[in-house]
């Protein structure tokens, strides 16, 4: 990499440093996205987590040996760092490519020789963080503001979290005071973190806190109507776990899973429903409810405006 390029991502670097890192503290905020692929050359995703960095290295065809490219994430790293003040031994890399249909979402890289293993707060609440195994860290940080509004109105409802993942946005629910925590996923690795994420917090209720291992296509079928006040659902994209009964794509199955969702909701109840699939299309006109309000926009924070790829729905049942 030439030096005229080095001193461009660090000019960057530095001026997302600057504008970030007084919201942050502002905001008493201690995990935030630094950058993310800003410039072609240096395609990767910078997260801070409070004295930890996270960078994933998007997976792109360049022109590099394995020699020169390891000089060039050398002095990414050594820039990264005189920015920020974070020693090159507190980054964890991960090379995030794109997914193949046959692979796992969040399949455990059995090659890392050691776990890194955290423990990070948000608004006062603790959450475990992995900075080694897995693609994703176990805090999605665009669902900051999200995580809020949910905390905002769970007071006294029956919550309930679809695709759960580590459960953040259970952990809010319960804080705020839900009166019951249903969280769903798939994955029994992520339904211990899940647990742990809640142990953290001290919150301890093994009749009014539950962790569901279930097909959540399947489990939707099997509620009752009228229960929940409260629900967010959150789905991979696109799935076809062999421990699925049937094959998940988002576009395909969207309106299928919200009017599951809808029946199993109370009159008045709050549906947040998120995607990361970037040509989602919501089909309204197929929805029971009237009442759907995008608010991708509200629920962008600081740090990912201009560049969030996914979207957020607010639905209200009638």
């Amino acid at each position: 990499m030439t030096p005229e390029k080095l001193q461009m991502f660090e000019n960057r670097l530095l001026k997302n440093y600057k504008h970030r890192i007084k919201q942050a503290k502002r905001q008493n905020i201690s995990c935030w996205r630094l950058y993310d692929h800003d410039l072609p050359e240096y395609p990767i995703c910078v997260e801070i987590y409070e004295d930890y960095i996270y960078i994933a290295e998007y997976n792109r065809r360049h022109a590099l040996t394995d020699e020169e490219h390891a000089i060039w994430l050398a002095d990414t790293k050594t820039i990264i760092a005189a920015i920020t003040g974070i020693a090159i031994d507190h980054m964890y890399l991960r090379v995030r490519k794109r997914m193949d249909h046959k692979e796992e979402q969040y399949e455990k890289d059995e090659a890392v020789p050691e776990s890194k293993i955290i423990t990070v707060q948000e608004n006062g609440l603790q959450f475990l963080v992995n900075l080694t195994d897995y693609l994703d860290s176990g805090l999605f940080l665009d669902h900051r503001l999200t995580r809020q509004m949910v905390q905002a109105e769970a007071k006294d409802t029956e919550f309930l979290n679809l695709f759960s993942y580590t459960s953040s946005f259970s952990v809010y629910a319960a804080a705020a005071g839900a009166k019951t925590v249903t969280s769903v996923d798939l994955s029994k690795t992520y339904l211990s973190w899940s647990e742990e994420n809640f142990a953290l917090n001290q919150l301890k209720n093994i009749v009014a806190y539950q962790f569901v291992h279930a097909d959540v296509k399947q489990y939707l079928k099997t509620l009752p109507s009228n229960k929940y006040d409260l629900v967010v659902m959150d789905p991979p994209t696109f799935s076809n776990s062999k421990r699925m009964k049937s094959v998940l794509d988002i576009q395909l199955d969207h309106v299928e899973l919200i009017n599951d969702v809808l029946r199993a909701m109370k009159t008045g109840g709050i549906l947040y429903f998120s995607t990361n699939y970037s040509k989602f299309i919501l089909e309204t006109d197929k929805i029971h409810s009237t009442q759907i309000k995008d608010i991708t926009k509200a629920t962008t924070p600081f740090d990912f405006e201009g560049r969030l790829k996914r979207w957020c729905y607010k639905i209200i049942k009638q």
